[in-house]
């Protein structure tokens, strides 16, 4: 049995964990490549268990015995054949007129969150490709070394943190809307991600089937290789749940 401890630093809503960087936790311990299902928000500052079961799944299991969330390996059905990347430029004239250039997805939160300083948190937002399918969404993600180990690269947690938060723009983009929070997150590192290097980030809205919307996110390199790849499940709002404010227009660029 382990214990794992996520700092404040790492928060997705205010009280809870990123779900990205806690999906990357939990993959981690079943090899690195993995889907992991959320369950509950984990909690910050506080031990969590991380339980193997006798199907080589691991549970992250809170204090009171609820189980928050679930990684088991393998998971290729779940990560989608990433597209072509458009290119650091691209990437960065899409990102540049992102709606989320001017206002964070989610305040506060490690991925997206704009206000947060370099090194802090990670400001990952992406915008509409122009000549793309709606939804087909780019920007840039430049490592920082506050985030690396001793060789200079970046733990999956911090990758998968990196991931997490676009595809929700993706479809949001497309349709005009929200669709809720993620529920679950598949995906691989093939390379670890260097810090001081130049990323780009793509995301894809694909379907939806009732409240379950369906998105892949990728990283790739400068020379266009994909070095992570991810598929994501966002759970929508409840029929009658109140629908926040509308996206203001995004700042020229």
């Amino acid at each position: 049995m382990t214990q794992i401890l996520v700092p404040r630093q790492f928060r997705g809503p205010p009280v809870t964990a990123n779900g990205g960087y806690i999906c990357g936790l939990l993959t981690k311990a079943v090899g690195g490549k993995g889907s992991a299902m959320l369950r509950a928000g984990v909690p910050l500052d506080t031990t969590v268990e991380l339980v193997i079961g006798e199907d080589g799944a691991v549970s992250a299991v809170g204090a009171e015995g609820q189980v928050l969330g679930v990684a088991r390996p393998g998971g290729d059905d779940q990560i989608p054949t990433p597209p072509t990347s458009p290119g650091i430029e691209a990437a960065r004239a899409a990102s540049a007129a992102s709606p989320f250039a001017t206002r964070s997805l989610h305040r506060g939160c490690f991925s997206c969150c704009i206000e947060r300083e370099q090194g802090e948190g990670l400001g990952v937002h992406v915008g509409q490709v122009p000549g793309a399918e709606p939804g087909v969404c780019a920007g840039l993600w430049i490592p920082h070394a506050n985030f690396a180990g001793p060789d200079g690269t970046m733990p999956d947690e911090i990758t998968w943190g990196a991931l997490d938060c676009s595809g929700s723009m993706a479809w949001w983009i497309k349709i005009g809307s929200p669709v809720g929070l993620l529920g679950t997150m598949a995906g691989e590192v093939l390379k670890a991600p260097k810090a001081g290097e130049t990323y780009v980030v793509v995301a894809w809205a694909r379907e939806s089937e009732g409240r379950k919307f369906f998105a892949g996110v990728a990283l790739y390199d400068a020379a266009g290789e994909v070095v992570a790849r991810s598929g994501q499940i966002w759970i929508g709002r409840p029929a009658g749940a109140p629908a926040p404010a509308p996206l203001a227009p995004a700042a020229s660029a």
